[in-house]
Parts: structure tokens; sequence; C-alpha cells
């Protein structure tokens, strides 16, 4: 493996970090970019009617930033936003987004792919890194911000008579694999032509592209740029993650330290490559330290069934908060905790979750405790004691609990694979139950 062909990424020199010292109090902006960057990454795109579904899906759970289309890349894009806008389909407030590359008659088509929108984000970008520039584009660094200054420049001429609301937004498109000093003077050069006021904001996008750095690496820059920014005070900073390292969650968690207003990403993390921020592993995290997240979650094995469904990928079992064995323990040792907490907040009577090895109440997403404790040979007294409690009744004795606890490690060892519930309930009828009976 050829290991020194790559080069270690950047570090932010200089910077008196603050952002290690935040804590994330409340939930921040979220943008939903599933029908036009998750979609561009189906093997299958959505059609018209799938994607009205999936629009509604979303407006469902509670998002307000919805990132519809590409209009200019695709007429069923184009359609689309035709479609939920002319049938009124979408709230009164919810902001509609489209993704839009700097070019003139690009531009035009977007705005008319919106026409008629209550409330509407124009989303420009154009590439931004010194290989894009200097390789891909073969133009100058002036060059390169004059395309994204003009580009803003046409929007707001085109805009200038449009009905509904009206919010701008810049991506300095590889902002991963861009220097700072140019990337802070491209969008600056942007917000000058916009002239937010804290009234009337625009969004300024910095998005990991390509995720080639460490979280803390992607907060400092983020804090770096938000230090840097023009009239930060009339500016929604947000972040566009991706995963190829693992780690888009925690770049999005640590960049919100870092300042950042707003997070998009999509459900479960479809998208290009490893895909975009998880904005449901997001929004689980926050909702576990106490925080309202602002998206409803409670329906989550609805919405993962339709995504399945639409997408035609499936869900990883050990997807955080949301897969099917994510609160499963098949540990004796894991078991025993669980029962033990689980009887103590029943007991006590506890306000808040303290239960080990469950981050969240499985009750919360509507989940009942059947799938917690499972039973195979790994698995110990305490475990077996849990399933006949919770779901046969009794309460077991002490050495109830070690004989039968070593009857069903014996029957899961001979036959090689988990007990169901029924089985140990049954097992558990035939060696206690029926013999005190007769």
């Amino acid at each position: 493996m050829q290991f020194n062909k790559y080069r270690q990424y950047p570090v932010v020199k200089n910077i008196k970090r603050e952002w290690v010292n935040n804590t994330i109090t409340k939930a921040p902006i979220y943008c939903s970019v599933d029908l036009r960057d998750g979609n561009q990454a189906l093997i299958n795109p959505l059609s018209i009617e799938q994607k009205v579904e999936y629009f509604k899906n979303l407006v469902e759970m509670g998002f307000k930033h919805i990132e519809v289309s590409y209009p200019s890349a695709s007429q069923t894009d184009f359609d689309f936003t035709r479609k939920i806008i002319e049938e009124d389909i979408v709230p009164d407030d919810v902001y509609l987004q489209v993704l839009i590359p700097a070019r003139k008659e690009l531009i035009q088509r977007s705005v008319e792919a919106m026409k008629g929108a209550k409330k509407a984000i124009f989303h420009l970008y154009n590439p931004t890194s010194e290989f894009q520039r200097k390789v891909v584009f073969s133009k100058t660094d002036d060059e390169i911000i004059s395309m994204a200054v003009e580009g803003m420049k046409q929007l707001i001429e085109m805009t200038k008579d449009f009905d509904g609301e009206v919010m701008y937004e810049y991506t300095p498109e590889s902002f991963s694999q861009t220097d700072l000093e140019f990337a802070v003077k491209i969008c600056n050069a942007v917000i000058d032509v916009v002239a937010p006021t804290p009234q009337n904001k625009m969004i300024i996008n910095l998005p990991n592209t390509l995720e080639a750095c460490m979280p803390n690496v992607y907060a400092d820059r983020v804090e770096w740029m938000c230090r840097n920014f023009k009239n930060r005070q009339a500016i929604i900073v947000s972040v566009h993650p991706h995963n190829d390292r693992g780690t888009a969650v925690a770049s999005a968690e640590m960049a919100v330290l870092a300042g950042a207003d707003r997070v998009e990403g999509t459900l479960f993390g479809n998208g290009e490559r490893a895909g975009n921020l998880d904005l449901i592993t997001f929004a689980f995290n926050i909702y576990s330290q106490g925080i309202d997240p602002q998206i409803d979650l409670s329906n989550i094995d609805k919405v993962k069934e339709f995504f399945e469904k639409v997408t035609e990928i499936k869900t990883h079992v050990r997807h955080p908060y949301v897969g099917d064995m994510i609160f499963t323990a098949f540990s004796g040792g894991h078991q025993d905790a669980i029962k033990k907490g689980i009887d103590f907040h029943r007991q006590n009577g506890s306000q808040s979750w303290d239960v080990p090895y469950l981050p969240i109440d499985p009750k919360d997403i509507k989940r009942g405790y059947e799938q917690v404790i499972r039973i195979n040979s790994q698995s110990g007294k305490g475990g077996v004691a849990f399933i006949i409690s919770e779901f046969f009744g009794h309460d077991m004795s002490k050495d109830e609990m070690i004989v039968f606890g070593k009857i069903i490690k014996e029957e899961s060892d001979k036959k090689g694979r988990e007990l169901s519930k029924d089985e140990i309930i049954s097992t558990y009828v035939d060696k206690f139950v029926s013999s005190n009976v007769s």
C-alpha cells in the first residue's frame, strides 16, 4: 500500500480556538438535501410521484428548509419543483431550496422553476479549490471570484420581482479542499453583493464536499471563517459534511460548536460516495442530551420503512438509534445491567433516563422491550429473568434464575442459535410452572 502518495491535511495555524469550550444547547436549523443530493446518489433516481411523497414525509417530520431539486440539471427536477408549487403542496412556513451553478442560463432556468414559491432559497455555488481553479477551469483566482460575484448579481437581478420571500445562499463548493484565505475572500465578495442585514440574512454554506480532515480540524476551519466573514451577524453559517472518513456527524457537531447555525444532510446519511451527514443520528444525539431536536423522531420506524421502500437502500441493523438491533444485548453482563436499570427506573418512578447500555428509552420511538434482551449461548441468568418477568409476569428467585439460566444456555448452545421469547417462556412453564402445579 503506497501511503506515501497522500499528504497530511493542513491544520489551521495560529487560531485562538474557542469551540472546544462550547456546548450544544439548542438544535440548529436543519436543511434536508434528500431530494437533491440524496436523490442524485441513488441507482434509480426517484420519480416525481415518489419525490412528492418523500417531500410530504419531510414536512411531516418538521423540516423547514428542504432542498428540493437541481432544476437546471434535470427535467424531472424542474417538473417536480413546479408541481409542488403549482399544486400548493408546500406549507407556508417551509422554505424551498434549489441548487444553482454560477452560469447565467442555468440561473435563469432555476428561477423559472421556483416561480410562485412563497419562501425560496436560491443556492448558488461554484468550485473553489486550487486544483479546480487552475486545472479544471484554467482560471485565475480573480476569475473564479468574478464567476461567483457575477452569478450572484445575475441571480439577484432575476429575482428582483419575485413574489415570495427570497433568501440567498452561497457555497464555495469545494471548501474542504480550498485554502482558507481564498475561501473567505470569495465568500466576502459575494456577501458584498447580497448586502444582507440581521433582518434579512443570507446563508453561507461551508461543505466538507470531500471529507478529508478530522472533525476537529473542520471545526477550526469553520470557526476561522466565522471570525473573518464580513457582517457576521447577518450571516447564517451552514455546513454540509460528507462522510468519506466516517465522521460526518462528529464534524457537524463540532462545526455547530464552532459557530455553525445550520446543517445540511439527509435521512440516514444517504448520499454520494460514503454519504452525507445523517440528520437522524445528529438529531437523536442532541435528543439524548435532553435537548429538543426540533424534528419529530417518534415515528422513525415508519420513516425508515418508507425510506427503504423508495430508495431501495436497507438501513443497517446496527445503524445508530434506528437499526433493528441497536437496543439489543446478547451479553449476559449487559443484560443483567439493563434488567436492573429498567427495574430501578420503574420502581423509583425516575424522571430521567439512566439505564445502562440504552442511550434512549426504546419506547420513545414506539419500540417495546422485546428486542432489548435476546437470548443465545452468550446470555446469562439476568437476561433470561428479564424475559420471564417482562413477558410472562413471573419474578424468579435467585436460585431459580441460576438453574433456569443454565438450562437456557445449554439449550441455546445445543441448538446453535438464538432462542425466541416464546421458546424461553415455554421451557420455563415446562420446567417450573407445570412441575409445581403437578
